[in-house]
């Protein structure tokens, strides 16, 4: 089992930035491949972003360029720092695990093993 705890959500104006923080316990992190997923009410959840142990990130399009995940195997804390922030950004950013290492071309739920509970991102206009 793994447990993962977000911080670092909250309230930011348009073109600001948040760093949000996912720390895991429970398993070896750094076999982890660790995900970003974000959700609005009555839509489904979305990809974000994911970094495979090796240190490859994936980036949904609409926050490349914005968008920067690390991870820190000695602390085992994945992070999502997000620049130039949008209204669309606003949602519940929810931090993810899987076991696989294998590269997924769209990931989706379905391919997480692990989820916090989450951290609401709201952008004001």
């Amino acid at each position: 089992q793994v447990q993962l705890v977000e911080s670092g959500g909250g309230l930011v104006q348009t073109g600001g930035s948040l760093r949000l923080s996912c720390a895991a316990s429970g398993r070896t992190f750094s076999g982890l491949t660790m995900g970003w997923f974000r959700q609005t009410p009555g839509k489904e959840r979305e990809f974000v972003v994911e970094i495979r142990r090796g240190g490859g990130a994936f980036y949904v399009d609409s926050v490349k360029g914005r968008f920067t995940i690390s991870r820190d195997n000695a602390k085992n804390t994945v992070y999502l720092q997000m620049n130039s922030l949008k209204p669309e950004d606003t949602a519940v950013y929810y931090c993810a695990a899987r076991r696989s290492s294998a590269i997924v071309i769209v990931p989706t739920i379905v391919h997480y093993d692990y989820w916090g509970q989450g951290t609401q991102v709201t952008v004001s206009s």
